[in-house]
Order: C-alpha cells, then structure tokens, then sequence
C-alpha cells in the first residue's frame, strides 16, 4: 500500500471547530478525546482536499469520484486526522517557541513507521519545569510559566533535520535550532488545553448598531504545525500521485471553517521515505 505524509503549517488562524458549545466557549476547535490535543479530523480533511481537487479538475471529472468516495464506493484515499506536532507558545525570549512534548513526538515515530518511512531521531526526557533546547541558558518563559533550560543542540539534530521536512519555508527551517523547546508531556498539556486564543465575534444591527448575537470563537494560532497520513488502497497507487498532483503550483489547502474572514490557509508539504516533495 502506497502511503506519504502531508504536513500542514498553519499560515493564518485555523478553526477546525465541532459545531457545538462546551464549556464557556460557544465555538471550540476539535480536539482529541483522550488528550485533548487540537486536531483536524480526517473526514474534513478529506474534504478539504476533495474541494481543491474539484476546483482544479472540475466537479464532473470522474477522478474525483473514484478517488474521494461517493453515493456507492468510499474512495480510493484514506486519510487519517491531522495530528499536532508543533505548538507555538508566546516567549519572553523571541516572538515565539515551537513547543512539542516526548509523547507527540513518540507518536510521529509510531506514525512515520505506519507509513513506511525510515526517519529516526532521539527523543528528550525533560523533567517538570524543565525545557530541552538547541540554544540558550538560564530560564525559559512560555506564557506565565518559567521552565529551567537545559541546552542539547547535538541531541536534538536528528529531530530537527525530520521536522525541517515537514516545513516549506526555508527562512522557518532555520529557525528550528533556536526555535523549538520541548518541555515534559503534563506541562505540555497545559498549553495545549489553554493556550488557544478565544476571540469574541459579534452581530449587529445594521441600523441601531446594538448587539445581536454575540458568541466566542477559539482558534488554533498560525504557525501550528499538523501532519497527516495518507494511504491508497491497494492497486490504486497512482490516485495518491493524483492527490499530489494537486499541490504543484500552489501549495496550500484552506482547512476549518471561517474561510471567508481568511482563516484556515495552511502550508503543504508532501513527504515520502525519499524526502520532502
């Protein structure tokens, strides 16, 4: 069975929401149901990439069908939920780190075993209060929390040369070294449940200008980095090479709602066992 990896970098703001309440928020993104991790589930993702193979092979072509489902067969494309990888979080030192944690990054070796690729890195083990970086000293501050630093720039290259795959930008590649900070799996979780921003929207009357309906959004911030799986079923491997196909010329895929106030544009990359593509 043919498989790749599709990361997606979040370039604005993503909603990958689950149309209900919970909690005080009226419109909370997706999240998984053991960690509580944001995801981007694959039946939208699916969609989303059915919507970009539409608009450039047309509703009709029969491609579309054969490899995205329809009334009578599931299609020849499986597609897993987008996982996060990578988390921006505010930091006194810098705009932002990438902050990851030894289970996401367990799971991305589990995955990429899945999809028969060979990538192999180290994992660090920090302790609670502890942040595991390629540079600085000292202390560390993501959010209202401080975390003691503790410098493996030799150790984590292994990760960082698997991550530089799954990013397109080569001026963001060279940001992992001094980037990324990975910090123990509970605290981790912290930021993940919390540290999503929830914007207030509103309605209004268009002629007292008075409030109509007001409801608050949560929204994963840009620069989120997801990836997903991708097989095809057996005797159907060049409808994955079709799929690729659809990121030639313009590699991005909007995901989530709220497309129309620009939200949801991610960047792709398309990884096989030979590189990034």
């Amino acid at each position: 069975m043919k498989s790749a990896v599709l990361s997606l970098l979040a370039e604005t703001s993503l909603h990958p929401g689950v149309g209900q309440v919970m909690g005080t928020v009226d419109l909370p993104v997706a999240r998984e149901k053991s960690t509580d991790y944001p995801v981007i589930v694959g039946s939208s993702l699916k969609g989303s990439l059915r919507d970009r193979a539409e608009q450039l092979w047309g509703i009709d072509d029969e491609k579309v069908e054969r490899i995205f489902g329809g009334p009578d067969n599931a299609g020849s494309l499986l597609v897993t939920d987008a996982r996060l990888l990578l988390l921006p979080v505010r930091s006194l030192q810098g705009h932002y780190k990438w902050v990851t944690c030894p289970y996401l990054l367990e799971r991305l070796q589990r995955d990429l075993q899945l999809a028969g690729m060979t990538k192999s890195f180290a994992i660090p083990r920090p302790e609670n209060g502890e942040a595991v970086t390629g540079r600085g000293q000292g202390s560390l501050f993501l959010e209202e929390l401080s975390f003691r630093v503790r410098t493996d720039g030799d150790g984590l290259s292994g990760l960082i040369d698997t991550l530089k795959t799954f990013i397109r930008h080569d001026s963001l590649k060279d940001r992992l070294l001094e980037r990324l900070a990975i910090i123990c799996d509970d605290e981790f979780a912290y930021f993940a449940r919390y540290g999503l921003a929830v914007n207030a929207r509103n309605v209004l009357d268009n002629e007292t200008k008075t409030s109509e309906n007001l409801w608050y959004e949560e929204t994963i911030p840009p620069d989120t980095l997801f990836y997903a799986l991708l097989f095809a079923r057996d005797k159907k491997e060049s409808d994955l090479d079709e799929v690729k196909g659809i990121f030639l010329d313009r590699p991005y895929l909007q995901v989530g709602g709220n497309e129309t106030i620009g939200q949801g544009w991610c960047t792709v990359n398309w990884i096989t066992d030979g590189g990034e593509q």
